[in-house]
């Protein structure tokens, strides 16, 4: 699978050569709107449509309202699911790329690749919804939309991470297979390929996103990544680095996970009490640096330089009773936010942020649980050359599996950061000089992918482009949220719509207004909204480096009176 072409880096290095030095660049193209069409029939795809490889195994009509998203009713659609590359791998297990895809009676044209989290394993229902609380999809929309097990099974766990081209598969093959399979079942159904093609997911969906805008960058015209784990392996072994830290200072006891396993209970080292005091002390220092106290701190970066563990947290003089943190404490939390580094001192992955949402549970599950329940296993046999089950957690080296996902051997070929990666991933010059564009947003409290990582990103981006990559690429935090979505937040925003006029139409997304999931939520409550906010209270996410600023007066519970400065 190529990376960026050397024609479109020189290219692009001249375009930004010509940006830094006041001559205009050129403006990009508008891909201009797709058009619909009707589905010509559906229960016979299984017998009309072939493809290399592939094996469709149903075709069926599902009757509108079947489906339903945000209490809304999902359009009459066809579903057609099938299997591509089925082979005997070389632990003599069966693998296979598993895929449902989910094409509407009335289609508006429009091709989405749903890019699932986590390690896969599954086919998860082709709708395309995206947010905290999802009240639209793609499928909703109109689009033709694919899911996918990404090459392995749920059965197969981690185990596949044994097998070198199921890692692959799970790495970026998988998305470049189904792909050009998609497009022509889509031909098939309709009588014309898409017109515009999309792909987007959060957590490793966001990964697999970035994944693809660097290696497939004429495939898709909008590019779609959510807290994306574009460094994986990287954060999976800093995560795990986390429990060790954290297991200096948790006083004893086990918890039990979803699974049944048995775990050290790690959360008795920096309690949820505790946590909500670290939270409160965050807001007191950075809450009203955009203009308004709303437990919402907008200007990030100027948070970071506010606030400071040492001074800001009082320092326990008696018994730990939720209002102070012990030194150990702090001395190990401050460690854990600025970031996992070897027992040399060398930086395994990016630092974390300090926000309010470090008193969203989901926070903790990520600190406290994954690393055990998740991180283990991935690092020991998907992400590590070679692969070997982790004896423990607390004890295994760390610094020789910040090795290995680096290495490689006579059968597995490519090491984790290459299969797992973007290649080049602030040289996004085929795709920005084609007219697509990107939109990638993440929760400024997300505990296990750094948002201050695709920050970097971004700001390696912009250096690439004269300083400014707003005209193809676009970041956006969201303060207070958890991974993908929870804690003290607004989570529930559609991001697909600006996406779409922005490749179609030329309207680049200055906001992307998002909602708290208050009481009566159609997309999903979120519990961790605070009782004082109002349940349906907006903001406006903003491109950075802009920042939502209060305007002074007028509700400060409504997007209306804030703007992106």
């Amino acid at each position: 699978m190529k990376s960026v072409p050397v024609v479109s880096l020189s290219l692009l290095t001249l375009l930004s050569a010509c940006g830094s030095s006041g001559v205009s660049e050129p403006s990009l193209p508008v891909l201009g709107e797709a058009k619909g069409a009707t589905i010509t029939s559906c229960t016979d795809l299984n017998t009309r449509f072939s493809f290399a490889n592939t094996t469709v195994a149903s075709a069926d009509t599902i009757a509108a309202g079947t489906l339903t998203l945000g209490g809304k009713a999902i359009a009459e659609h066809c579903l057609v699911k099938g299997s591509m590359y089925k082979r005997t791998g070389s632990d003599a297990g069966t693998y296979a790329i598993g895929f449902e895809m989910r094409l509407p009676k009335d289609w508006n044209g429009r091709y989405f690749y749903q890019a699932n989290g986590g390690l896969d394993g599954s086919v998860s229902t082709a709708q395309g919804a995206l947010g905290g609380g999802p009240v639209t999809g793609a499928l909703a929309q109109g689009f033709a939309t694919i899911s996918s097990d990404a090459g392995h099974t749920g059965a197969q766990t981690t185990a596949f991470g044994f097998e070198p081209q199921a890692r692959l598969d799970y790495g970026y093959q998988a998305v470049a297979k189904l792909t050009s399979m998609a497009k022509e079942l889509i031909k098939t159904a309709y009588g014309k390929l898409p017109d515009r093609s999309y792909i987007g997911g959060c957590s490793n969906g966001g990964r697999h996103t970035m994944v693809a805008a660097s290696r497939y960058p004429e495939q898709y015209d909008g590019y779609l990544a959510g807290a994306p784990g574009y460094n994986l392996p990287k954060a999976a072994v800093a995560n795990m680095w986390g429990a060790q830290q954290f297991a200096k200072i948790y006083t004893a006891g086990t918890t039990t996970v979803n699974d049944g396993a048995t775990i050290p209970d790690l959360a008795t080292g920096f309690t949820p009490a505790e946590r909500a005091m670290v939270g409160r002390k965050i807001l007191d220092k950075c809450d009203a640096l955009d203009g308004v106290a709303d437990g919402l701190v907008q200007d990030t970066n100027a948070c970071q330089k506010a606030f400071s563990v040492a001074t800001d947290v009082p320092t326990c003089s008696g018994a730990r009773d939720g209002t102070c943190l012990t030194a150990a404490q702090k001395t190990v939390v401050a460690d854990t936010f600025a970031g996992a580094k070897t027992t040399a001192g060398a930086a395994i992955y990016n630092n974390f942020w300090f926000d309010s949402g470090i008193a969203g549970s989901g926070w903790a599950v990520w600190k406290f649980g994954a690393p055990f329940t998740r991180d283990t296993g991935a690092v020991g046999t998907i992400f590590s050359t070679p692969p070997a089950n982790i004896a423990n957690t607390l004890t295994v080296s760390i610094d020789a599996l910040a090795a290995g996902i680096f290495a490689t051997n006579a059968t597995y070929t490519e090491s984790s950061i290459s299969f797992m990666t973007p290649p080049n991933p602030t040289y996004l010059g085929t795709l920005k000089l084609r007219g697509a564009k990107m939109m990638v947003y993440h929760g400024v409290a997300d505990p296990i992918f750094s948002a201050a990582d695709t920050q970097g990103w971004y700001d390696g981006l912009n250096a690439n482009n004269g300083g400014d990559a707003s005209n193809h690429a676009r970041f956006f935090r969201v303060p207070g949220m958890n991974h993908c979505s929870g804690g003290p937040t607004v989570d529930q925003f559609d991001m697909l719509t600006p996406l779409v006029n922005w490749v179609e139409k030329g309207i680049a997304p200055d906001s992307v207004i998002a909602t708290a999931r208050g009481a009566g939520n159609t997309g999903g409550v979120n519990a961790e909204v605070p009782a004082d906010w109002s349940a349906t209270r907006t903001r406006p996410l903003c491109p950075y480096p802009k920042v939502a600023k209060y305007s002074g007066t007028g509700d400060k519970e409504s997007a209306a009176n804030f703007s992106c400065q």
